[in-house]
């Protein structure tokens, strides 16, 4: 299921080198105490969950709201975890890190002897990507894309998209209970704003559209599918708003609608993974089956902590250094009594979560 969506604003800059260095094992702290108390599974869970992770990128000192806090946090996870013996892996990034991802999820497979669990791996990475780019067309585009998993093949993927208006959008993911990667995958969805025009064909009732659009490309001659939608698009001679969505249809690489009716895809999900089919062939084959067979279409937009030691801007307070490595050291220590029997004094750090909460009431 997706678990939920974060928005962003895009902020220039990068993590000071000082901080990332300070954020790496802070984040390997928390993540060991979390699969030491409560296991894998729920630090999985956790990571997939939008507040969770923004409270952890606070907590390791990024800046509060930045749409850098997910690729930071993600990067210093990614440095901290792959290095432990904690049975968790992360793999992918920013830009063209992110495009590596099947590659590097091979070599940690065959690394640690779980190649069995390298297929499905893919296969999500793969998919949620299509999904949130293609399925949702929100007006986010997709830059970064990672996937954090155990050795049993449990995963949680965390995605961020750019949009021209300046913002960014963050898509969570997890593995369990995912009955479909093309029938509303999530949760909950949680954003600042939702836009006004979102083709969403993940809806419940987009299944018959998407039904269709399979159908259409197995059945129909593709050259027809595109004449439709240049017919469609002549009506802005009726002076149609230039925001509408089907501007954009005469620019449809026919070859891609023809190398799938040579593939003859037998589901949906096959039909979104030919290689090159996007969002706007998503769009011309729902926009087709729509003014073919009625098939009803979803346009509403899914999309429905304090600071510990400081910010990186400074905002609401600087990071406090002292305060930082001091946090670590608690940990790192409460971590070694922990393996060798002394479990009280993680319980302790609970009991003082519960004493501060009664405070703040």
């Amino acid at each position: 299921m997706r678990t939920g969506i974060t928005e962003l604003p895009l902020h220039h800059g990068s993590c000071p080198a000082w901080l990332f260095a300070k954020m790496k094992p802070l984040a390997k702290s928390i993540t060991e105490v979390i699969v030491d108390e409560f296991g894998q599974k729920e630090f999985l869970k956790r990571i997939s969950n939008p507040y969770f992770f923004q409270a952890l990128g606070c907590v390791l000192g990024f800046d509060w709201h930045s749409s850098g806090l997910t690729t930071t946090t993600c990067g210093a996870l990614k440095e901290a975890l792959n290095s432990t013996q904690q049975g968790l892996f992360v793999c992918g990034g920013k830009g063209t890190v992110a495009r590596k991802t099947p590659e590097e999820i091979t070599q940690i497979c065959d690394a640690n002897d779980i190649s069995s669990k390298c297929e499905n791996l893919i296969k999500a990475s793969k998919l949620s990507a299509k999904v949130d780019n293609s399925l949702i067309q929100d007006g986010y585009n997709l830059y970064h894309h990672v996937i954090i998993f155990t050795e049993k093949g449990d995963w949680a993927i965390i995605q961020q998209g750019m949009s021209e208006s300046g913002w960014a959008r963050r898509y969570h993911w997890l593995s369990d209970s995912v009955a479909s990667f093309v029938e509303e995958p999530h949760t909950a969805i949680c954003a600042q704003k939702t836009e006004c025009e979102v083709l969403d064909m993940t809806a419940k009732v987009a299944r018959e559209a998407r039904k269709l659009s399979v159908d259409l490309v197995n059945d129909r001659d593709v050259l027809k599918l595109v004449n439709g939608q240049t017919k469609l698009t002549n009506f802005k001679v009726l002076h149609m708003p230039t925001s509408h969505f089907i501007r954009d249809m005469l620019k449809l690489n026919v070859k891609t609608l023809e190398k799938a009716a040579e593939i003859r895809p037998s589901n949906y999900e096959e039909l979104i993974m030919v290689p090159g089919f996007g969002p706007k062939h998503v769009r011309a084959l729902a926009l087709t089956a729509n003014l073919i067979y009625g098939s009803e279409l979803s346009w509403k937009d899914p999309a429905n902590y304090a600071f510990a030691h400081g910010g990186k801007d400074g905002i609401p307070f600087p990071v406090r250094e002292d305060l930082y490595d001091n946090t670590i050291r608690v940990l790192d220590e409460a971590i070694k009594q922990a393996k060798i029997g002394q479990k009280e004094k993680i319980r302790a750090l609970a009991r003082l979560a519960k004493s501060w909460n009664g405070l703040q009431s």
